[in-house]
């Protein structure tokens, strides 16, 4: 069961969820959620580059590939582990709308934990590689939302 349901929710943190979330709030949605889609969407490109820098400098191995019996889904990636993408995206996106309510945070914080433990549950990522990513995303999203306004 577990194996379906973070194979489903890791998705969350993946660029097509996220670049389609960020930019329908931008383009479709009335203000003040098009200001926050616009701030989403410059948070998750950010903390994308800032990833994919420190990726390609560390190029460490994901878990899969380093320890015998790790078990993932389908399709594993094949990229440097550290920091975890999914985890960066999910958490640049979620702390950018939680700015917009106490309860929109109750929701968005909880999924974007989750993100993190489905990429550790599927062998994709060390706990320190989630935590890397929460800590950029969640970091690009403050510099993002304080400096857009």
């Amino acid at each position: 069961m577990l194996d379906r349901l973070f194979g489903v929710l890791t998705h969350l943190g993946g660029a097509t969820f996220t670049v389609t979330l960020t930019l329908s709030l931008a383009l479709l949605a009335p203000n003040p959620w098009k200001s926050l889609g616009w701030k989403s969407f410059v948070s998750l490109a950010a903390s994308h580059v800032v990833a994919a820098v420190i990726k390609r400098k560390v190029e460490r191995v994901r878990p899969y590939l380093a320890l015998r019996g790790v078990v993932t889904g389908t399709k594993p990636l094949k990229d440097p582990s550290f920091p975890s993408g999914h985890t960066t995206a999910a958490f640049s996106v979620a702390v950018t709308l939680a700015t917009a309510s106490v309860w929109l945070s109750l929701l968005v914080i909880p999924l974007a934990v989750v993100v993190a433990m489905s990429r550790m549950y599927l062998g994709m990522h060390y706990p320190s590689d989630v935590l890397a990513g929460c800590a950029i995303g969640t970091a690009v999203s403050v510099l993002a939302v304080g400096l857009i306004g």
